[in-house]
């Protein structure tokens, strides 16, 4: 069962949608929410299983006048899944500026609009910010409606101490700029959390294992809330072998812990070096050379080296 909205003044469809009536929607009191006209609504979408959307988003998605899309293909797809024919705009990257005057224009008629982007919430990690910008300028109202995010819905179930955390989202894919990025996030104490597309996820992955600490902690997600749903842990010098065991699918979010802590004084650059002389030179051999140039024990080095071959 399909319905168009047509709002009146007071914000109440003339003609309800099949759920209006729904108890969960009862329930919930949707119907007693404000849905004030003339506002952009920034509408969290699932990001990957279309079970995980929330009841304000179907009930702002049916209630809507329209609903500005990443690609109207894909979101008309959950469009009909759930019954709501509502017209619906192109706003995507590449036309984002021009978008975002249209959207003004309808706002300026009273209209409401949902915006959405192919999976998870907009304007991160996906267009909507400069749409978002320019409709706050022109002075009206933009309503977020909370949904899902593919960021803090890795970290819940990666086991990973994220109580702080930075969240960078899509590197640059040209080889030489994203590997500068990496060795600076690599830097930093605190957990940081990555996008990638399968296409350029072996690429990062081994970066990744060259500038982190080799008992860095990393989990590796994919395919989050679909049917071949993966975690994998595993510690920074296993990345590279595990890319190249695993082939490329689905989108894949890469979590990196916490910098562990460093009970034999060692820094962040002397562990790059330290693990890349272990790879080269007996244990013992590499553990006396750190013990002269970094001052410290040579048994605590060692033991440490060890630890990376129990890692493995």
């Amino acid at each position: 069962m399909q319905f168009t909205s047509k709002t009146d003044e007071t914000g109440q469809s003339g003609r309800k949608p099949w759920f209006a009536a729904d108890p969960l929607m009862q329930s919930a009191q949707m119907a007693q929410q404000a849905f004030e006209k003339a506002t952009l609504y920034i509408v969290g979408l699932p990001i990957g299983n279309t079970a995980d959307i929330t009841l304000r988003a179907l009930w702002t998605l049916g209630f809507c006048d329209r609903v500005a899309c990443e690609d109207t293909r894909q979101t008309r797809k959950l469009l009909n899944r759930y019954g709501i024919e509502v017209p619906t705009i192109s706003v995507h990257e590449h036309n984002e500026r021009s978008a975002a005057e249209k959207l003004i224009e309808y706002l300026r008629q009273g209209e409401r609009i949902a915006l959405v982007t192919d999976a998870g919430t907009p304007a991160v990690s996906d267009p909507g910010a400069r749409a978002v910008q320019s409709v706050r300028e022109a002075g009206f109202r933009v309503v977020p409606v909370p949904g899902a995010s593919a960021v803090v819905t890795a970290l819940s179930a990666s086991g990973l101490d994220s109580y702080r955390f930075t969240f960078v989202g899509f590197v640059p894919p040209n080889a030489k700029a994203r590997r500068t990025e990496l060795e600076k996030l690599a830097e930093k104490e605190e957990a940081f959390v990555l996008y990638e597309a399968p296409h350029r996820i072996r690429e990062l992955l081994t970066d990744l294992s060259e500038v982190l600490a080799a008992d860095r902690r990393v989990v590796v997600a994919r395919e989050l809330t679909k049917r071949f749903e993966t975690f994998d842990a595993m510690t920074a010098g296993s990345l590279k072998a595990w890319a190249q065991q695993h082939e490329p699918q689905g989108e894949y979010v890469v979590m990196v812990d916490m910098q562990p802590a460093r009970d034999v004084g060692l820094t962040a650059a002397d562990f790059k070096w330290l693990h890349a002389v272990a790879r080269e030179l007996p244990k013992s051999r590499a553990a006396a050379l750190a013990a002269r140039v970094t001052g410290m024990k040579r048994d605590a080095v060692y033991q440490l080296i060890s630890s990376w071959d129990e890692d493995d």
